[in-house]
């Protein structure tokens, strides 16, 4: 029986692109050679990244504005440190709303003065803060827009003097934004994008070249920029896993056909939250994720017979961490609407058992 995978990530990809994918392992485009033994450096993978980096731009509204994308390594941990590599001169503000923009904070405390702008760990980061100030003396202002572990997700972009770093990993190409707002966004390729492996950066270019610290070539952007974005051997696999899946992104109506099927998603999905007695959900109402609902069991106690009906009905991957404790239902782009109905279900029939 196919799963219904619910996974934070490694996440849900495409039918169609997992097949293809598949394919080019053992043979890519009938050359004879599997994609992951050819040169990084022949004309096959120069153009899937060089197609890649374009249908990135293309997808966010991004061409010709002075955008360039990157394909890296090192994931969104790696860039929590680049960042402030690249950017931080005198002092950088971030938005703290949950684990991964406190890590981001830690990282980015290495390289020169942080400061938290404001905090939603109050409440064990279980809203997004709004109506605060950003200083006009900092180099940058640092959001996550989507943070998985707790199910929040920001709804609306502080209007900033400063330029907007954004950490998209777990929504990034799921929902209908300006990007021009953005600066600089990173997102780890695993949930909405493709496999682990590579992570994407979007840099406004001319945010670049403005700290006097002498970077390291291979985490200086700008470096990997001037290398086409392969200073260093590039993940070929998760490039070109990242690109069918663009494609089909792109095929399917692009960021505004898929905003539409992922609202009704989660529309189905906290539904049922609200109205089954049985649950009840983690994050305040209006900071709700579409990517990640959190959510608990009123009484404990229905949990072995709640976990038995979820393994039998073939969900998997919606353990919530350890710090929220309950379920969480990751729904990314990928996930068809059949899978959440099938979540549903077992929760109604919960409720009907008890």
């Amino acid at each position: 029986m196919k799963k219904h995978n619910f996974s934070a990530g490694p996440s849900i990809l495409p039918q169609e692109v997992l097949q293809q994918a598949a394919k080019a392992v053992i043979d890519y485009n009938n050359e004879g050679l599997s994609l992951i033994e050819m040169s990084h450096r022949s004309k096959a993978f120069v153009d899937i990244m060089e197609n890649a980096r374009a249908l990135v731009l293309e997808l966010l509204g991004l061409e010709g504005k002075g955008y360039q994308a990157l394909f890296l390594q090192g994931g969104a941990s790696l860039q929590f440190l680049m960042t402030a590599m690249n950017l931080l001169e005198k002092k950088a503000g971030y938005v703290n709303t949950g684990a991964w923009s406190e890590k981001a904070i830690k990282e980015a405390q290495k390289i020169g003065e942080i400061i938290e702008v404001v905090s939603s760990k109050d409440a064990n980061f279980n809203y997004i803060p709004k109506g605060y100030n950003v200083p006009s003396d900092l180099d940058y202002l640092h959001l996550t827009s989507n943070n998985t572990i707790f199910g929040t997700q920001i709804k609306s972009f502080p209007t900033t003097p400063v330029p907007l770093v954004c950490d998209m990993s777990s929504d990034i190409f799921s929902r209908v934004l300006d990007f021009t707002q953005f600066d600089l966004i990173y997102a780890g390729a695993q949930k909405n994008m493709g496999p682990a492996g590579t992570t994407l950066v979007v840099v406004k270019e001319d945010l670049l070249g403005k700290v006097s610290r002498n970077i390291p070539a291979i985490l200086d952007y700008q470096k990997h920029i001037g290398a086409d974005s392969m200073l260093n051997t590039p993940p070929v696999f998760a490039v070109y896993t990242s690109l069918l899946t663009l494609e089909w992104l792109k095929k399917e109506g692009g960021i505004t056909a898929i905003e539409e099927a992922n609202e009704k998603k989660a529309t189905l999905m906290y539904s049922e939250i609200d109205l089954n007695p049985l649950f009840k959900g983690f994050a305040a109402v209006e900071d709700r994720s579409t990517m990640n609902a959190t959510f608990n069991l009123a009484d404990e106690a229905l949990k072995p017979t709640f976990d038995a009906m979820l393994k039998e009905a073939g969900i998997s991957g919606v353990n919530g961490h350890r710090s929220v404790g309950g379920y969480r239902a990751s729904m990314y782009n990928a996930l068809p609407i059949e899978s959440v109905q099938a979540l549903v279900e077992v929760m109604s029939e919960l409720e009907n058992k008890a």
